[in-house]
């Protein structure tokens, strides 16, 4: 049997190292796992073939895998390498510098009659696929906690089987109660009494039949006063319809009840237009999708500015829909918007941009070409800039989101003028 033509052709990614840590010989798949040719290889010092990525800190690795040698050859045992990222140089021909790649490894000694190393078998399972599908869901989830803390409403998710897994910080920030004890507790705990029977009711219709949740209930505060919120809670679910998770949000509709209500109470002609208000409302959230099925479909305006120049990385469609024959894209804000330079926005997002403080306005008034003919448009929004910062802190874009209210403040200010 030709022994070294079985070896090289193993279906593993296996080299032989002498105890010099020279290369001795090598399988095929290993050999093309490492872009490297036999010729290339064989005889070289096994740490000198691979150094580390000198652009890369995360691939600074030759110690560990010395150590995994070491212990393996001074020890006499197999010694196992975590997983680790330890790039991989590319042949010149390929364009060169280093291919990103995550490997598993164990190195096994080789020991002959008399107990010593004749040579160490290193054993690899490249392993980059499933690290980077890792390392992507991770950045994934914490873009999601990151858009969940900057928004205004009360934010929650709930498992498969309908059990609390996370509140961002506006519901502690509201209630005053810890999320670690959030997390432990029911909804009696900060929801009405008087409400509790109807909430319980339609969550376990909408649990049962996997279907939307949404009611109005009153959610207790921090000093033991209670408001009115829409809540509305979703399913997520996959490419076959099974429910991955459920997310929630709580906005405060309180003053919008409220408003409807002294309209009611102060003149039974003003009915009519009580219904209006509420009705307009009620459409208003009825088309507004929330954020935790999709980011991208949330019932409000939601965008990313990059760089100094406010330029739009990524828009939702509600956010376009405002300028429905404008391509904002790409373009700096300046350039896509320019009604709004007069009007200082541009000014507020500079000094987001270069204090890195977030800028919050309720009702705030903005003049907008909504139809490209030039005729500008009365508009108020509810909106927060909230800076967007790398892992150096440094201020690198702004977080865009805020509600369009014109419909609210215009029903206020005919009430209060007839009031």
């Amino acid at each position: 049997m030709d022994l070294y033509k079985l070896f090289v052709n193993i279906p593993e990614t296996i080299v032989v190292i002498s105890p010099e840590y020279k290369v001795l010989e090598a399988t095929d798949a290993y050999l093309e796992a490492t872009m490297r040719t036999r010729e290339e290889l064989i005889g070289q010092n096994f740490l000198e073939a691979f150094p580390d990525n000198p652009d890369s800190s995360a691939s600074s690795n030759t110690a560990l895998l010395r150590k995994s040698l070491d212990n393996a050859l001074y020890g006499k045992k197999v010694d196992y390498l975590d997983v680790l990222r330890y790039d991989i140089p590319k042949p010149k021909a390929d364009g060169g510098g280093f291919d990103i790649r995550y490997w598993e490894a164990s190195h096994t000694p080789v020991l002959d009659e008399q107990g010593e190393v004749m040579f160490i078998i290193q054993r690899t399972s490249d392993v980059t696929e499933r690290e980077i599908t890792k390392l992507a869901l991770s950045e994934s989830q914490q873009k999601f906690r990151f858009m969940a803390e900057a928004m205004p409403q009360l934010v929650m998710t709930m498992n498969p089987k309908g059990e609390l897994t996370y509140f961002n910080q506006r519901w502690t920030d509201y209630t005053g109660i810890p999320i670690k004890e959030l997390l432990d507790t029911r909804w009696a705990a900060f929801v009405h009494p008087d409400d509790l029977p109807v909430l319980e009711k339609r969550w376990q219709a909408a649990f049962r039949a996997g279907t939307e949740f949404q009611a109005e209930m009153r959610l207790r505060e921090k000093n033991g006063s209670y408001r009115w919120f829409l809540c509305r809670c979703l399913p997520m679910q996959d490419e076959n319809g099974n429910i991955l998770m459920w997310v929630g949000s709580s906005t405060d509709i309180h003053d919008t009840r409220q408003m409807v209500q002294e309209l009611l109470e102060s003149n039974e002609q003003m009915s009519h237009l009580s219904d209006q208000v509420q009705t307009a409302y009620l459409k208003v959230e009825a088309e507004r999708k929330t954020l935790e099925r999709l980011i991208m479909q949330a019932p409000a305006v939601f965008c990313i500015l990059k760089g100094p120049e406010h330029r739009f990385e990524l828009v939702n469609p509600y956010y376009q829909n405002l300028f429905p024959s404008r391509k904002l894209l790409g373009k700096p804000i300046a350039e896509a918007l320019p009604e709004i330079v007069a009007q200082g926005f541009v000014d507020i997002l500079d000094n987001v941009f270069q204090t890195g403080k977030e800028f919050v306005a309720e009702e705030i008034f903005v003049r907008l070409d909504k139809t490209g003919t030039g005729n500008l448009v009365d508009t108020y929004f509810t909106i927060i800039y909230q800076p967007l910062l790398d892992e150096e802190d440094n201020i690198t874009g702004i977080l865009v989101f805020g509600n369009e209210i014109t419909e609210q403040v215009k029903y206020r200010q005919k009430l209060q003028e007839l009031e």
